[in-house]
């Protein structure tokens, strides 16, 4: 087998990998941004744990076709990077589109969560849902906010009952 074979073989097990790991990946055109710009993201996606690359998308198309990942082969046409979410699955979708807002040149394509195909519209919607932490925090608060009152409660009638007998 010569060299670039090998090669290519190894980049396609690479994504491959990289694909099977992740629990989210979403597709994005990224034409146009300038390097600049193009950090930018990089940094923001690196610190949310989400790995951020390009790859031919020969190689992106055999090994999706490996996984049985055939309906993402029609979103890999032009310049396509692709940012692989291993921890929080709406955390690249979400820095994405956040992005998107204010870099107009960066558009969703489409992504793969937990082995489904979702379209550009799915991935936008993935996109507003917050992250684990948030979600979390809202579950906490909303179960204080009852017991806070029923705290509050118990207060109240404990002060209405001291009063009544210091009368």
């Amino acid at each position: 087998m010569n060299k670039n074979r090998e090669l290519k073989e190894a980049k396609v097990a690479e994504i491959k990998e990289k694909l099977e790991k992740a629990q989210a990946v979403i597709l994005a055109d990224y034409q146009g941004l300038t390097v600049e710009e193009d950090t930018e993201l990089r940094k923001a996606l690196r610190e949310a744990g989400v790995e951020y690359k390009v790859y031919k998308n020969t190689m992106v198309t055999l090994a999706a076709k490996e996984l049985g990942h055939e309906g993402i082969v029609q979103y890999l046409e032009g310049p396509v990077a692709i940012a692989f979410g291993y921890e929080d699955v709406t955390a690249p979708a979400r820095i994405l589109a956040d992005f998107a807002k204010t870099h107009k040149k960066l558009e969703l394509k489409a992504g793969i969560v937990d082995g489904d195909i979702f379209d550009q519209d799915k991935v936008n919607q993935l996109a507003s849902i917050p992250s684990k932490e948030v979600l979390i925090a809202k579950l906490l608060g909303s179960f204080k906010a009852p017991l806070s009152n029923l705290a509050y409660l118990l207060n109240a009638v404990k002060d209405k009952k001291e009063a009544e007998s210091a009368e």
